[in-house]
């Protein structure tokens, strides 16, 4: 037996789940599903097969569902229960709660009446993919799914372009063909990126390239599974020497000539040692 019952307040506890295999769900959020007096989730089924996986039992409890689509009443509902001091726990189908899931109504209402909310933090596709991509972690983009429409997609994009860190986006396997193929077109073709398939399942795979060459691929070949696509960030061809400046003085007064030097260096996609060069020459202008 992997779970403890614990006691819980009352309050409102998201739950993190695997994205894929199931045995990445952590202990606490198995105790949190074990001992919270209610249950919700965006698919009750997929949250019933996880705690039968784990021999976490019902023990009479029902699964509510608040999905997209569930409607005001069942989040009233669980406001309710908090209010009369049950603890609610909710879990989206995979992953962390509000990260492209639903939750964040509820969050909101929960927050605003002035009760509890916490987390039992889990997977997430987002970091995951980014751990795997080979692409830069320092900083980086969120932006979820893309619009449908090939013209609202490219707005989309278009809009993204001088994000001064990596792009991370959700796809669907029918529609990541033409979302690579309008990033190539907004974006650059020759931006390195990555696709990521099937995170920690049995046919995971990470398949890196240029725009250029990833939506060629895609093109003629539809994928299967959950798709997580990340773009690299835009390269500025020039750096003045007042914007190298700044940004030295900026990272050295919070960091050591090493750090400061390989962040900004990073940031410009610059010569490390050409970095290194104006950080001594702006020490030596300091003294």
């Amino acid at each position: 037996m992997n779970y403890q019952k614990v006691p819980l307040s009352a309050g409102l506890y998201f739950v993190g789940v695997p994205i894929g295999t199931a045995r990445d769900i952590t202990l606490r959020a198995l105790d949190v599903l074990a001992s919270a007096d209610v249950l919700a989730a965006e698919d009750t089924r997929s949250l019933r097969r996880l705690m039968e996986i784990h021999g976490v039992p019902l023990e009479g409890r029902r699964v509510l569902a608040l999905h997209d689509h569930s409607g005001a009443g069942v989040q009233d509902k669980l406001l309710a229960a908090i209010r009369e001091g049950k603890s609610v726990a909710y879990a989206s189908e995979a992953g962390m709660p509000l990260i492209a899931d639903p939750g964040y109504e509820l969050s909101r209402a929960v927050s605003q009446a002035g009760l509890m909310v916490t987390c039992a933090p889990g997977p997430s596709a987002v970091l995951t993919a980014l751990a795997l991509a080979g692409l830069p972690t320092d900083a980086f983009f969120f932006a979820g799914f893309m619009p449908n429409a090939k013209s609202a997609r490219l707005t989309a994009l278009q809009q993204l372009k001088d994000v001064q860190g990596t792009l991370v986006f959700y796809e669907s396997p029918k529609r990541v063909g033409a979302m690579l193929r309008d990033a190539a077109k907004a974006l650059g073709d020759d931006r390195p990126a990555a696709v990521c398939r099937e995170l920690t399942k049995k046919f995971e795979e990470i398949r890196r390239g240029t725009l250029a060459e990833l939506q060629e691929y895609y093109a003629e070949k539809a994928p299967k599974g959950e798709i997580v696509v990340l773009v690299d960030r835009g390269r500025s061809q020039s750096v003045s020497q007042s914007d190298l400046t700044s940004d030295l003085a900026s990272a050295l007064a919070t960091m050591s000539m090493r750090d400061a030097v390989d962040m900004v260096a990073q940031a410009h996609n610059l010569p490390r040692r050409q970095v290194y060069q104006a950080a001594l020459e702006q020490g030596k202008g300091n003294s």
